[in-house]
């Protein structure tokens, strides 16, 4: 029997990356997926991945999760569709980069919707679908950029301010709601991710002679870029059974770059310019 078999998953930012990942693993564990993203072709590429590989998936895209209406639009098809669902897999995010000093509002304000807003809202009008079914799990992503001063950026580059203030909100919205969730009997956890290769991020770590790459390899304890399945696999503990007794914490997989120092130690040179604006997930 898969790890999943029975339940309905319900992934935000399915079209490529950790989205895609989880939505391949969820379905191949038994769940049936329901999808979302901005892009409508990568949202389509998965359903038809997910499909081929024998398992069953619905998606919306495009879809603005920044939106309370088109989040509700969202929780309404799964509900419709699936009569409601039992995994919230907070996976979407999208960052902008720049030093304080010119780091524009809207950027700072792009930042706070797409990567913390997106998932109060989630956890708002989802909420009330798991507890109709009796409880379920959450899971937020957040990332070490939330957990250090260095903000996700090598050698203390500056520029990660609102990345970082987002996902340490990440983290303490995950136990807070922990905590108001509990007695409807909803987990909340949330996964933190290092250096991981997705498309948003190929242009800077795909390439193994990247300085940007190599300064984090020589950061961390683990000399390897990290891949969307160490991510959904992660994720997978957390939404089965297995999980059962976990509640309210943060789990780091990021190669042990956290551990070691941080990516304060990644001392490479970087293009501000490249890294303006991203999409980790």
């Amino acid at each position: 029997m898969g790890r999943l078999d029975g339940k309905i998953a319900l992934i935000t930012g399915t079209g490529g990356g950790q989205g895609r990942d989880a939505a391949l693993l969820f379905a191949k564990e038994g769940a049936k997926i329901v999808g979302c993203d901005l892009k409508v072709e990568g949202a389509a590429e998965t359903v038809e991945m997910v499909k081929a590989a024998g398992g069953e998936m619905v998606s919306m895209a495009p879809l603005n999760l920044s939106d309370e209406a088109e989040v509700k639009k969202l929780i309404d098809f799964a509900v419709e569709t699936y009569g409601g669902f039992d995994i919230l897999y907070n996976n979407a995010s999208g960052c902008r980069f720049g030093p304080v000093t010119e780091l524009s509002r809207e950027d700072w304000d792009f930042t706070l919707d797409n990567e913390l807003t997106l998932i109060f809202l989630a956890v708002k009008h989802g909420a009330p679908v798991l507890e109709k079914r009796g409880g379920g799990v959450i899971i937020n992503t957040a990332s070490v950029a939330g957990m250090t001063g260095a903000g996700a950026m090598p050698g203390n580059v500056p520029g990660g301010l609102a990345h970082a203030v987002t996902k340490a909100g990440v983290i303490a919205m995950t136990r807070v709601l922990a905590c108001e969730l509990s007695p409807q009997n909803i987990r909340v956890n949330s996964i933190a991710p290092g250096l991981i290769l997705t498309p948003g991020l190929e242009p800077l770590v795909g390439d193994p002679e990247s300085p940007f790459r190599k300064g984090y390899m020589n950061a961390q304890l683990i000399k390897r870029v990290g891949l969307g399945e160490d991510i959904a696999h992660c994720a997978l503990y957390l939404s089965s059974d297995d999980a059962s007794y976990v509640t309210g914490a943060n789990f780091v997989v990021d190669g042990g770059l956290s551990a070691a120092g941080g990516a304060g130690r990644a001392e490479v040179p970087t293009n501000t310019d490249a890294i303006s604006s991203l999409s980790f997930n």
